[in-house]
């Protein structure tokens, strides 16, 4: 089946560039493009699609709110933002209302369609020097107690959390402790699964969020 998207960006320029890369794309297609907030909100709703480009700054209702919105009648739903690096308060905000991760509006075609790639196929996107800036907010924020749950995770699924909260791959986390991707995989289900966790973004946000991680040096990638 292809991986439809949804284009949500208020200039039309910039909508028909997104549109014109991906339909060039075998297994993409565009179901759909909003000008606004209120627009994607509602043809989230309507074209229910496997990925939503969901600009920041848009007129009516901006991408974060419009983001909160999507979520909490989907759930499922996998949306990437679109940013710069000069929205450095959006990005937290972001990941709280629930995206899978984050694309530069200046990054390589090729990258932005691996990164639509990624998110359909159920994974989140959070690059390395996202992480950094994630970390870098985090450290400015009160730190709610870590949960519970933490404590049904075994040694080896600390051990990936750590990684996962480095930004590593699953290939990269593999490599790291000499297992195989198809291991690591099973255990990063395990570790969302116990924690109650939709995806490795929001892995990332509860490990820095509550300080799981403090006493180790930020991720040197």
């Amino acid at each position: 089946m292809k991986i439809r998207v949804l284009i949500a960006d208020d200039q039309s320029m910039v909508r028909a560039g997104f549109r014109m890369l991906l339909s060039g794309e075998p297994d993409i297609e565009v179901a759909a493009e909003a000008k606004d907030g209120l627009e994607a909100v509602a043809k989230a709703a309507r074209f229910d699609p496997t990925v939503i480009l969901m600009d920041i700054r848009m007129p009516e209702l901006d991408g974060l709110e419009a983001t909160r919105r999507i979520i909490a009648a989907n759930d499922a739903a996998r949306i990437l933002i679109l940013t710069t690096f000069g929205l450095d308060e959006y990005v937290y905000e972001a990941l709280r209302a629930g995206a899978s991760g984050f694309v530069l509006k200046d990054d390589p075609p090729e990258q932005l369609i691996a990164a639509v790639r990624t998110v359909a196929a159920g994974d989140a996107l959070l690059s390395p020097a996202i992480t950094k800036r994630v970390i870098r907010q985090f450290v400015r924020i009160p730190r709610p107690a870590p949960p519970k749950e933490l404590d049904e995770l075994t040694a080896r699924e600390k051990d990936i959390l750590r990684l996962i909260a480095d930004g590593l791959s699953n290939t990269e986390i593999g490599q790291r402790l000499y297992i195989s991707e198809t291991t690591v995989k099973t255990h990063v289900t395990h570790i969302l699964q116990k924690l109650g966790l939709r995806d490795r973004v929001q892995a990332v946000v509860l490990a820095y969020q509550t300080g799981l991680f403090e006493n180790r040096e930020h991720p040197s990638r």
